[in-house]
């Protein structure tokens, strides 16, 4: 199966870290973002970051860098639909998404994503981890997303939809499990402690 393209996630405030670019935060001699960069390189054909504002402030990491085309920040799924579009301009059929604060997401991420949609039209999948609670927990930010439904999506924005499990249900989208060992693999970095847990986890 051909690597997909990688997008990167980064279009939000960071308000709980007091704003500003969480993935320029350090982590173990990089940066959050650079972890996530070389997790998901070999993953995937090429990466784009997601980010809105002035893209020159990454120039550094010479990576297209791809505004949200829907104004107000809403959410995800914004960044999913400037991906898609990015997507469509290079001809690809899909793409795999992550997010910019999330640095030890598997590395058999998109071949998991990949194996769980297989034999889908439109292969949509979402990452997912077992939850004591809930039985299961949704990582939405962590998907394979196919080109083919990006007017979909835009209409559905368009329209005011901002959950993301909303819109892959209502497509019939599937679940990639991922097991929980010594750390959860989507431990997300929201505030100053998490940083400190996540030099720990390195």
């Amino acid at each position: 199966m051909s690597a997909p393209l990688g997008v990167i996630l980064a279009g939000g405030l960071a308000t709980r870290m007091g704003g500003g670019d969480k993935g320029a935060l350090p982590l173990g001699g990089s940066t959050l973002l650079g972890h996530v960069i070389t997790q998901l390189s070999p993953q995937v054909s090429e990466i784009a970051l997601n980010a809105n504002g002035d893209a020159t402030r990454f120039a550094h990491l010479k990576l297209s860098v791809i505004a949200d085309s829907i104004d107000g920040f809403a959410g995800p799924l914004a960044g999913v639909l400037a991906g898609l579009d990015w997507a469509a301009k290079q001809g690809a059929s899909s793409i795999v998404t992550v997010a910019a604060d999330t640095p030890f997401f598997p590395s058999d991420l998109v071949a998991q994503l990949q194996l769980a949609a297989a034999g889908m039209e439109h292969p949509l999948a979402l990452a997912a981890t077992p939850d004591p609670k809930r039985g299961t927990s949704r990582h939405p930010t962590f998907g394979l997303w196919p080109v083919a439904l990006r007017n979909d999506l835009r209409t559905a924005l368009n329209d005011g939809l901002r959950k993301v499990v909303q819109w892959t249900d209502g497509h019939n989208g599937k679940l990639a499990m991922f097991p929980i060992g010594q750390n959860d693999p989507f431990f997300n970095v929201n505030t100053p402690e998490d940083l400190a847990k996540a030099e720990l986890m390195l």
